[in-house]
C-alpha cells in the first residue's frame, strides 16, 4: 500500500475509534480540576481528552501506549499541552513511574484493541481482512503470531488455545494448524481453524477464540495485567480512583479477583469498590460501537489513611 494511502487509512481508522463506556468512565472516576491522570493504554486519546477536559491539567497527565502509531498520534493530538507521552508497555512504564515515586489521582486502563488495530489488515489482528500473521501491539518486539503458529508444537498450541482462548476444540485445531504449515496470512489461519469446527450459523467467526488466544500469547497480555495491578494500586494517591475496562472473561476474572482481595474488609484493606458489579455498555452504545458489547468496567478508590 502506498504510504499516502496507508496514512489516509490510518486517519480514517482513528476517526472511527470511539472510546468505550466513556460516560460510565467519567461517572466512576469523577475527574476534578487540577487532578493528575495516568492513562495506561491511551490509544488515540478518546478517554484522555474527555478526562483532561475536566481536570484542566494536561501537564499532570501521563499517557502510555505500546503501539508506536498510537503514540505518534497522541503526541500530535496533545502537542504543546505539557502532557507526557510514553511509548512503552504498561507494565514496564508502571514500574518506572513507581520507582520515581509518582502518584496519580486517576488511573485508567482500557485493555481492548483499538479500531485501527482491526481496520489495518497489515497489523494482522483482523479475522476478515487478509494480512500477515503479526498481531504485535508493539511492532518493535520480535515475537509475532507467525512464529507461534508456525513454530510451536501441537501440544504448545493446544495449551495456548485452551488457556488463552478457552477453545473447546483446542487439540484438534492445533493438529490442523501443524499439518497445514506453513501458514502465512490471517485468512489462511482463519480458514484452517474454521475447517476443524462444525458449521453453525452464528455472528461469531469460528476462529475468534483462537485469534484471541494467539494475540494474548504474542503480547503477553495476561501476565502483564496480573503483574501490573498491584503496581497500579501503589501508584494511586490516597483518594485516587482506578478503573479497568476488560473485554474477555480471562481479563475480567483477573481484575475481579484482584479488586475483591484488595477491597476485602480487613486490617490491610487498600481499596473501596466503586462498582459492585461490572458496568456494561447500554444498547445505544453497542448499536453505534459494536466493540463495546463485551466491555466490562470495574473501579475502586484508594482508602485515605486516618490521621492522628
Amino acid at each position: 500500500m502506498p504510504k499516502e494511502n496507508q496514512q489516509s487509512s490510518i486517519g480514517r481508522a482513528e476517526m472511527r475509534h470511539a472510546p468505550v463506556l466513556l460516560t460510565q468512565v467519567l461517572e466512576v472516576l469523577a475527574p476534578k480540576a487540577h487532578e493528575s491522570y495516568l492513562d495506561l493504554t491511551a490509544g488515540y486519546g478518546g478517554h484522555a481528552a474527555a478526562i483532561l477536559d475536566r481536570t484542566k491539567a494536561p501537564h499532570k497527565a501521563v499517557l502510555i501506549d505500546r503501539d508506536a502509531q498510537a503514540v505518534a498520534y497522541l503526541a500530535k493530538r496533545f502537542k504543546g499541552q505539557g502532557t507526557q507521552i510514553v511509548h512503552q508497555d504498561f507494565l514496564s512504564a508502571s514500574h518506572e513511574l513507581a520507582k520515581r515515586g509518582n502518584k496519580f489521582d486517576i488511573i485508567l486502563a482500557d485493555l481492548g484493541l483499538s479500531s485501527p488495530h482491526l481496520d489495518q489488515a497489515e497489523r494482522g489482528f483482523s479475522l476478515t481482512k487478509t494480512g500477515p500473521l503479526d498481531m504485535r501491539m508493539d511492532t518493535s518486539q520480535e515475537l509475532t503470531a507467525s512464529q507461534i503458529v508456525n513454530n510451536c508444537s501441537s501440544a504448545e498450541l493446544t495449551k495456548i488455545l485452551r488457556d488463552y482462548g478457552q477453545e473447546s476444540k483446542a487439540s484438534s485445531i492445533a493438529r490442523k494448524i501443524v499439518s497445514s504449515r506453513p501458514l502465512k496470512t490471517t485468512s489462511e489461519l482463519a480458514y484452517t481453524i474454521a475447517r476443524t469446527k462444525k458449521f453453525r450459523r452464528s455472528k461469531v467467526h469460528p476462529a475468534t477464540r483462537s485469534f484471541q488466544a494467539i494475540r494474548i500469547a504474542v503480547n503477553d497480555e495476561l501476565r502483564q495485567l496480573s503483574t501490573s495491578l498491584p503496581v497500579w494500586v501503589d501508584l494511586l494517591a490516597e483518594g485516587g480512583r482506578l478503573a479497568v475496562i476488560s473485554f474477555h472473561s480471562l481479563e475480567d476474572r483477573l481484575v475481579k479477583s484482584f479488586l475483591a482481595d484488595r477491597t476485602a474488609t480487613s486490617y490491610d484493606q487498600q481499596l473501596i469498590a466503586l462498582t459492585k458489579k461490572p458496568i456494561s455498555a447500554k444498547d445505544d452504545e453497542i448499536t453505534s460501537n459494536p466493540r463495546a458489547r463485551s466491555a466490562k468496567l470495574r473501579a475502586a478508590v484508594k482508602i485515605k489513611t486516618k490521621k492522628g
